[in-house]
């Protein structure tokens, strides 16, 4: 019997305390449920944010810090914010510039990974008007061309240039 409530309390602890996909982005950035958080979201404002990206992980998953912008939809349209007033850029740079490659040029990079993780991610987060931003500085030090890039990444002067241009126009600044 005390088998029993053991795991049932953890299937229930599992259960209670699991994420949960998204309505914006299902395949990415779940959340956890927060009931009746004390500080509330005010769900009227218009969210301008800006994620900087600038570190890559694990090659055979997606970036943690990409995921973030889905996971930043996911939990504030659930919270009731409109996705017409999220409106998110990734401006991305440093090692995090391998992490837009193409597939033939990510494989290269890691030849243990045949596709590039990010990939999806980033045509998901495009399909739902986040702008992806490379630095042109990086991806120069890598030596990352536009041909090289995912089609939906616009390529800045520099990251700086970007995150000030950005954060002028009303971004704020998440940074990990």
């Amino acid at each position: 019997m005390r088998n029993l409530l053991c795991l049932l309390s953890i299937i229930i602890t599992t259960t209670v305390y699991s994420q949960e996909p998204g309505n914006v982005i299902s395949e990415y950035g779940k959340t956890f449920h927060v009931p009746s958080p004390d500080f509330k979201t005010d769900t009227t404002s218009v969210f301008k944010v800006v994620f900087d990206v600038n570190r890559s992980f694990d090659p055979s998953k997606p970036n943690n810090l990409m995921e973030t912008a889905a996971r930043f939809l996911n939990m504030h349209e659930k919270e009731g914010v409109d996705p017409e007033n999220m409106k998110l850029a990734l401006v991305i740079h440093g090692k995090a510039v391998q992490d837009v490659l193409k597939d033939k040029f990510y494989d290269k990079k890691f030849s243990e990974v045949k596709e590039n993780p990010n990939l999806p991610l980033i045509d998901a987060l495009a399909k739902n008007g986040v702008e992806i931003i490379l630095c042109g500085q990086s991806a120069a030090h890598y030596e990352v061309t536009p041909e090289k890039v995912h089609d939906q990444v616009k390529f800045a002067l520099s990251a700086m240039t970007a995150l000030v241009q950005l954060q002028n126009n009303d971004y704020q600044l998440i940074k990990f």
